[in-house]
């Protein structure tokens, strides 16, 4: 039995690329699409043990929603991403973890490009084959 509230209604706002959640107790959130799309429960996304990080999404936007039973949704990104059902329970825990989420993330970001930008650099002994 699920513990989340649930979910009775999405609305997808085009120009501020927001996703509205509305809960059966009352409660609503609002996911952007690039924090959606790089949280997508598919096993692109989710990796096999390890996730991967999505980057470069923060201009995607949402193209469809397409119910999926009466337990989710599957989210098609204008970008061509389509993959991975969010179900509602995973929709409630995204909109509840929100922050901490977003931090976490903006972190593997920066851990990201930081890799990227050292340049490696080697010494060689002058005596020693190459």
């Amino acid at each position: 039995m699920s513990s989340s509230p649930q979910l009775t209604k999405l609305h997808y706002r085009k120009r501020s690329k927001q996703l509205e959640l509305y809960f059966a107790d009352g409660s609503t959130a609002s996911l952007s699409a690039e924090f959606l799309r790089v949280h997508s429960p598919s096993a692109e996304v989710r990796g096999h043990g390890k996730p991967v990080l999505v980057q470069g999404k923060a201009q995607v936007g949402i193209h469809q929603l397409e119910p999926s039973g009466h337990y989710g949704v599957c989210i098609h990104f204008d970008d061509g991403h389509r993959s991975g059902i969010y179900h509602f329970d995973y929709l409630h825990q995204l909109a509840s973890q929100q922050q901490a989420l977003w931090q976490q993330y903006q972190q593997r970001l920066k851990e990201a490009q930081a890799k990227q930008q050292q340049v490696p650099i080697r010494f060689f002994d002058a005596d020693a084959p190459k």
